[in-house]
């Protein structure tokens, strides 16, 4: 795996957090910097995107307020697209749920099998204006301000936005027109997005998935059976063996929170390490076996146990 291209395009997610969910400003115009060393890239923001936000058992209302969940991009000067979604505050509440439904069959293409249904509903509110009858960001992909002819698509997200960028990945794939359909997928924390059938004919048809997961973070385990991941995937170890320590605190804010995934990604390149959180910084010795901590977070009443006493996720 291209480490640098990971950090990347975390980085550009990152950019997406940047814009509070509430704030419905458009960013286009803006450049943004993404990559490692002295002179990073520069990337021109060609819209925001919308979406209603993640519905939950404890706040179904929450699933008509539309927030903005990510941001176009296009290399500057260069026919890279990029579609970066973020996560929503509202990803801890769906775990404490613990009720995981499904839609059925997967809504772009029958043959997918089934997805989950909060993040179905959020992905096909995906849009490119707040306005009522905005067009899906998928059917406005040929009309938008491009910089340039786009030449390649990248669609990468983190948290709930790793499971957006999951189902546009294929959504595109399967339905826009050259030259978007040929996309390349880049996931941080994501959970498992739909059922055995889907997982199946997502990794038929892309080509080019990386799906990264760091062992201790909860969210890339959930939902349970039967969902599966789509291919991919790539772990980040959160500690050593030897010298037994944790390189981030163990909880579960500080395993899912982007700044880790970028902290031990960068740890991975070589070079800078980036920083991570203040309140996520090493813990010199392993308070518990691993096996217990697997055996603990493989338990659903443990581990929103573990939920219920920390902060946010995003």
């Amino acid at each position: 795996m291209d480490f640098n291209k990971a950090i990347l395009y975390a980085q550009l997610v990152n950019q997406a957090y940047a814009q509070a969910r509430g704030d419905l400003t458009n960013q286009a115009g803006q450049v943004v910097s993404a990559g490692m060393g002295v002179a990073p890239a520069q990337f021109d923001v060609i819209t925001t995107i919308y979406a209603n936000d993640l519905a939950t058992q404890k706040n179904p209302a929450r699933g008509t307020q539309q927030v903005s969940i990510g941001l176009v991009l296009q290399g500057r000067g260069t026919g890279e697209a990029i579609i970066a979604f973020r996560g929503t505050e509202g990803i801890k509440e769906w775990v404490l749920d613990a009720t995981f439904g499904t839609t059925s069959p997967c809504p772009f293409l029958a043959s997918a099998g089934e997805t989950e249904d909060g993040f179905t509903d959020m992905y096909m509110s995906v849009a490119t204006g707040v306005a009522a009858g905005s067009p899906r960001l998928i059917d406005d992909l040929p009309n938008l301000r491009w910089t340039q002819p786009v030449e390649t698509l990248t669609v990468c997200g983190h948290s709930l936005g790793g499971a957006l960028a999951t189902l546009a990945t294929l959504d595109i794939t399967v339905n826009a027109p050259e030259p978007y359909h040929n996309v390349t997928s880049w996931t941080y924390a994501s959970p498992r997005t739909g059922d055995p059938q889907f997982a199946l004919k997502y990794n038929q048809l892309v080509a080019n998935t990386f799906r990264i997961a760091n062992e201790l973070d909860v969210v890339p385990r959930l939902p349970l059976l039967p969902y599966n991941h789509v291919m991919g995937e790539y772990d980040l170890k959160p500690y050593t063996i030897l010298p037994p320590k944790f390189l981030v605190q163990p909880n579960p804010y500080c395993e899912h929170i982007l700044t880790t995934y970028l902290y031990l990604l960068s740890t991975c390149a070589g070079g800078q390490v980036l920083p991570l959180k203040q309140m996520c910084g090493p813990m010199l010795s392993f308070s518990a076996l691993m096996s217990d901590v697997e055996t603990k977070w493989e338990d659903l009443n443990g581990l929103k146990t573990e939920f219920s006493t920390t902060v946010g996720l995003v």
